[in-house]
């Protein structure tokens, strides 16, 4: 039986839970995008975009600037990134050691990129995913040898 768990766990299998479904949403989007690439192309040349709805225009644009192989890559790894937080999430869930170890070594190992990306350049959505993941790392540390699963 799984016992009750703590809150900060509750909160950790929520977030990633949220990471991975935002991960899947982007993957299927460039997927789409690929599958697509010739109509965007057309469209973005379409007369309705004429100054009317310059943000799509603009991330239209930016979408065609990368090539068709990067979005193919792109759209795969982050789906299969996808799915590795949604089973880091099921696993903490259930509070299985092996999720807890999954957890840490991904999360450890992004921190020091995190930290090469404020030193480029600080910005609010870097520092907060630097301190989530920071306490996410800290708390699994502190907690994992009370785990006995």
């Amino acid at each position: 039986m799984i016992s009750k768990r703590s809150t900060g766990l509750l909160a950790i299998v929520i977030y990633k839970a949220f990471v991975a479904s935002l991960l899947a949403v982007t993957s299927i989007a460039l997927l789409f995008t690929l599958k697509n690439y010739q109509n965007l192309a057309l469209f973005s040349e379409s007369y309705v975009l004429e100054t009317k709805f310059t943000i799509i225009e603009w991330l239209i644009d930016k979408i065609l600037n990368i090539s068709p192989a990067k979005l193919k890559f792109s759209g795969i790894a982050i789906g299969v990134y996808a799915i590795v937080t949604a089973i880091e999430a099921i696993g903490l869930w259930y509070e299985k050691s092996w999720a807890t170890l999954l957890v840490l070594g991904l999360v450890g190992i992004s921190i020091p990129p995190e930290i090469f990306e404020l030193i480029k350049g600080v910005t609010i959505l870097k520092l907060i995913v630097f301190l989530v993941n920071v306490a996410i790392f800290l708390y699994l540390l502190r907690h994992f040898p009370l785990q006995k699963k």
